[in-house]
């Protein structure tokens, strides 16, 4: 199975009849920190359970520093699990919560001692040794949890959605702080998210998971820029999508005008025919609706919202039938007439049979 500290290859779960994963195979390289990242329902945490060893495999071979692990019982799988709940024993105090896998393994006292006070220092928690976990706030019992799971040394490190229960300020922070020591400590780390903004700060690639199986792998700046299908494009934040005819060229794909938009060229080629192009908020710039420039397509349409969400206006357009929301920097009136401006480079076009 090669050197891969990770390896999943074609596993399959199912509940009853009903089956949850579709042959799912990934490799994770030693030290390397990835996200799998979908929607509720898409078998992300499944796929994590299968490989903690909390859900069956109906197939396929799981195998962790080339050792097979499939069948293995939770405990002998070298892992070690932080949950979205935190899942801290209530009676105990931060230090015993920290050392109470090393307890269960036997550890003699003076050693989990000597753990517990690294652990404690790395986590920016010296003098929080003695006191009861729920006297701690949000944030500080999840890096206790984070500690628990760093305490046994684990040669793996599974984070299930671990910072869904945290305010917007504490959770930003707090997935610095992890991101940060997993690469101080090089562990090797899967982490369940459903936050597409939270996947991109942390991992070194994404595995965006749809209906049982892999949609795109890649490094964040690569399903984000590149992604592979209407789905993809759809969850990385390309909310807005526009039908359009294009066809081939000698230097590209031309995107043929429309009722409300002037033909323009893609030099990078791509599909043709009737496709849909997928574009995000931010991407587009508002102008006069007669502006033109040959690097980008004209939507010619009429402000009919506008909501500030800090930092920006975000409008609603109206182009004929559709709506599409464009980020802007100005205060323009609801009403006015406007142009919105596509770089060709910010366009995801797929072929209206893939959309």
């Amino acid at each position: 199975m090669g050197s891969a500290a990770l390896e999943i290859q074609d596993v399959e779960v199912s509940y009853g009849p009903a089956r949850v994963l579709h042959g799912i195979s990934l490799a994770v390289a030693a030290g390397e920190f990835v996200a799998l990242l979908g929607p509720s329902g898409c078998g992300k945490t499944t796929l994590l359970r299968a490989v903690s060893g909390f859900v069956p495999v109906s197939a396929g071979r799981i195998a962790v520093g080339g050792r097979d692990i499939t069948h293995a019982p939770p405990d002998k799988r070298g892992m070690a699990m932080v949950f979205q709940s935190y899942a801290l024993w209530p009676h105990m105090t931060t230090a015993q919560n920290l050392g109470y896998g090393l307890k269960l393994r036997r550890v003699p006292k003076a050693d989990i001692e000597r753990r517990v006070a690294d652990i404690l220092a790395l986590l920016k928690l010296d003098g929080f040794g003695a006191r009861n976990v729920t006297q701690l706030s949000g944030g500080q019992r999840q890096r206790v949890a984070l500690g628990r799971a760093l305490a046994i040394s684990p040669e793996l490190l599974l984070l299930d959605e671990p910072l869904s229960n945290l305010d917007a300020r504490i959770r930003e922070e707090v997935r610095h702080e992890i991101k940060a020591l997993q690469a101080k400590l090089g562990i090797t780390t899967i982490h369940v998210t459903h936050d597409r903004e939270e996947a991109m700060v942390m991992a070194d690639r994404i595995a965006i998971l749809d209906a049982g199986r892999i949609a795109q792998l890649g490094a964040p700046e690569e399903v984000y820029n590149r992604p592979n299908s209407p789905f993809v494009a759809s969850f990385m934040g390309a909310g807005n999508v526009l039908e359009l005819e294009a066809r081939p060229t000698a230097e590209g794909v031309e995107i043929q005008a429309g009722p409300h938009n002037d033909k323009v060229l893609i030099p990078s080629g791509g599909v043709a025919g009737p496709v849909t192009a997928y574009f995000r908020s931010e991407a587009a710039r508002l102008g006069a609706p007669d502006a033109r420039a040959s690097d980008r397509l004209l939507l010619r349409g009429r402000i009919v919202q506008a909501s500030y969400p800090g930092g920006f206006y975000r409008y609603a357009v109206a182009v004929g039938q559709n709506q599409f929301m464009v980020d802007d920097t100005r205060r323009l009136p609801v009403g006015e007439a406007v142009g919105i401006g596509l770089p060709v480079t910010s366009l995801h076009l797929f072929s209206r049979r893939e959309s």
